[in-house]
């Protein structure tokens, strides 16, 4: 049974990898995943982007041990980092595994 303060269908797991990401139908450009789930993923990245945006992403682990992993995403919120000026932190939907 979930934890009254954990409700998610899936652990986050706290990580620290370099991400690419490209907005559909937009430019692209670079994060750093902080955590991921089976559904989802918070990224910190120098942009804002919009509730309902659509994300293609590739998350580059640190060793070659373990492939990218390549991901269709949705932003579900965009919200200002309190300890980075300039930086946000954007969580993601996933809605398809590419790779």
């Amino acid at each position: 049974m979930q934890d009254y303060n954990e409700k998610r269908n899936y652990p986050r797991m706290a990580i620290e990898c370099p991400a690419s990401f490209q907005v559909v139908g937009g430019e692209g450009g670079g994060a750093i995943v902080k955590n991921l789930s089976g559904g989802g993923l918070l990224m910190s990245m120098e942009r804002e982007l919009g509730a309902g945006e659509e994300l293609k992403i590739e998350i580059k682990p640190a060793n070659d041990i373990t492939p990218p992993m390549v991901a269709e995403v949705q932003v579900v919120r965009c919200t200002p980092e309190n300890d980075q000026q300039g930086r946000y932190a954007v969580a993601c939907q996933i809605t398809r595994l590419l790779g």
